[in-house]
């Protein structure tokens, strides 16, 4: 009798206390003051409860070599209580729910791939005849006739499938990504036509895991995914491809690093195939990098490059306070691969816009 009642009294002793203590919040008059007090009584624990478990791989490590066999370590993700919840949760945590879900949910539209638009995308060397092994030379009057000067523009959304699946705590998502290019600035046509339009939709799973990285490193994310990528034109301009990848997500302070490793997986061989060389061009993966200078000023940076055959592509980005939530938004580009229809083409490109969404956010 005596250990049930022990903590019936401790349930009873801690309830009296805090609704002592939210009735003396409620009889503050302050309206910063009540807030302050629910805030210390209350926010804690709500942080603490909305925590999500994370894959340890340092302490799965070392239980799996003291044992010998495979062994998976959880962990409660370490979350500092702040005075504004979302100062505890870095980019990548935001973007993957790495430390807790999102109060979204399953199937609603969240942040994926930067969105913006750039009225002025200049381009140095245009291709005029866009070329492929399989498809020839492309005698096309929208690309002979194309501006260097045209309108820029990308849409993307993710939303979450399933969450917390298997014992690890992963997520399955789904993506979509369009990229287009406008030739706005045609003067003199019956219309400004789209030169070029890229889909990618793509079906991944991210887990959220727990590792020490030199320099005070953190490894908080990998994933893996799958991704079809096409520009829905029709011969010979179609350009296509399929890839499986894997990435990892890592941050040091305001630096998130996101190396990703790809290969081809393609039915599609020989004359069928639109872009038989795409991998020479395209490469086997890219690295990205992002930093955070401040909540207003952040840049980005991706890198391509295949050793093997020596084309690769370097992209800079930066994001800037314009008015309000308005953010203005620099893009410049140099190598092969900027679009798919000219996989093959080297250009260099700058641009000037504005993002709508993107890995600035937090």
């Amino acid at each position: 009798m005596k250990k049930i009642f022990l903590p019936l009294s401790l349930f009873a002793v801690i309830h009296t206390t805090h609704a002592a203590s939210a009735e003396h919040c409620a009889t503050l008059s302050d309206n910063a003051q009540r807030l302050a007090c629910y805030d210390q009584l209350f926010a804690p624990n709500q942080i603490k409860k909305a925590s999500k478990a994370v894959l340890d791989l340092d302490k799965s490590y070392e239980k799996s070599r003291a044992t010998g066999e495979t062994e998976i370590v959880i962990s409660e993700s370490q979350i500092t209580p702040t005075s504004k919840e979302d100062e505890a949760f870095s980019s990548l945590s935001f973007l993957y729910d790495l430390d807790k879900n999102s109060s979204k949910g399953i199937l609603s539209v969240r942040e994926h791939e930067p969105m913006y638009i750039m009225p002025a995308w200049y381009n140095t060397s245009p291709n005029y005849t866009p070329h492929s092994p399989s498809r020839g030379t492309s005698d096309n009057d929208i690309q002979k006739k194309q501006k260097r000067v045209e309108t820029k523009m990308q849409m993307s959304f993710k939303t979450k499938l399933m969450e917390d699946v298997f014992k690890t705590r992963s997520d399955l998502w789904f993506g979509y990504t369009q990229q287009s290019n406008w030739q706005m600035y045609t003067l003199g046509d019956k219309s400004a036509p789209f030169r070029n339009n890229d889909y990618a939709p793509e079906i991944f799973m991210t887990q959220p895991v727990k590792a020490n990285l030199p320099w005070g490193g953190k490894l908080r994310v990998l994933g893996a995914g799958y991704v079809h990528h096409s520009n829905g034109q029709s011969r010979p301009l179609s350009r296509s491809w399929n890839r499986g990848y894997v990435f990892a997500g890592m941050e040091w302070g305001n630096l998130t690093v996101v190396p990703r490793i790809w290969t081809r997986i393609d039915p599609e061989t020989g004359e069928k195939d639109d872009n038989p060389d795409i991998m020479r061009y395209m490469g086997y993966g890219d690295l990205k990098f992002m930093y955070k200078f401040n909540d207003k000023h952040a840049a980005a940076a991706t890198v391509r490059f295949n050793p093997k055959h020596g084309y690769g592509a370097i992209q800079a980005d930066y994001v800037f306070p314009i008015k309000g939530r308005l953010k203005g938004y620099v893009r410049g580009f140099h190598g092969y691969g900027e679009n798919l229809l000219e996989y093959n083409h080297k250009q260099t490109g700058i641009g000037l816009g504005v993002m709508l969404q993107g890995w600035d956010k937090h």
